[in-house]
């Protein structure tokens, strides 16, 4: 088994970021967001559009069942 102090002892520390409250994953997070927000921001193609409009005609063109 290793000996855990020599170990401790031959890491290199990594320089520390300042805490901003979130932890550790707070690069991750903005990253996140503003790959999200980016794609939040994109239009919607006028294929799926149509797709959708048809699909609310289909469901409002079929009988309902059970009211």
């Amino acid at each position: 088994m290793r000996d855990k102090s020599k170990m401790n002892e031959m890491s290199t520390s990594r320089p520390r970021r300042n805490d901003d409250g979130l932890g550790p994953t707070s690069d991750i997070g903005a990253r996140l967001r503003a790959l999200f927000g980016a794609v939040q921001d994109e239009p919607i193609p006028d294929r799926l559009m149509d797709l959708l409009e048809k699909l609310d005609q289909a469901e409002n063109n079929s009988p309902k069942k059970g009211k």
